[in-house]
């Protein structure tokens, strides 16, 4: 039974040393991050099945609706969709003083405040887009991030 207690808590002290090494491997990671890009497409629409539509079959385009990428209550980013609901906004290295990757994945989210009335009068005119961040890869030492799928909140 002792023996069962000294291997345990052996586990244990390896396990507690390998969360620092592994929190330093992110940093060092985030550190060869030059950029995020986040990218995607706002469609008009309350029905997540449309809104995750990538060849804008079904639900029209949400075109001129500000996109805002909040962490923390407060708005880091910001862009406005074209013509055919696509946005991008590329965060810089500075941006990533405040949030490294982990923390921007799990804790942000992207925020469509344009009211959906704006598209189309049959839609609410209170209320707002939601999306959390889903994480496609690595290009060229950015960060590549798009919406995980654009939902409705009611105000």
């Amino acid at each position: 039974m002792a023996m069962k207690i000294v291997v345990m808590l052996s586990l244990l002290v390896v396990v507690a040393m390998a969360i620092p090494e592994a929190k330093a491997q992110l940093g060092i990671l985030n550190d060869l991050l030059g950029s995020a890009n986040i990218q995607g497409t706002v469609l008009c629409t309350l029905n997540l099945k449309d809104n995750i539509d990538d060849n804008g079959d079904g639900a029209p385009a949400f075109s001129n609706a500000q996109v805002q990428l909040m962490c923390g209550g407060k708005v880091l980013s910001n862009a406005t969709t074209n013509g055919a609901g696509k946005f991008s906004m590329k965060m810089d290295s500075v941006d990533s003083l405040v949030y490294d990757l982990s923390s921007m994945l799990n804790g942000c989210n992207l925020m469509v405040p344009t009211p959906l009335s704006d598209c189309n009068s049959n839609l609410p005119s209170v209320g707002s887009l939601i999306s959390t961040l889903r994480f496609l890869g690595i290009t060229n030492s950015v960060a590549n991030i798009t919406p995980s799928g654009f939902h409705f909140v009611p105000s």
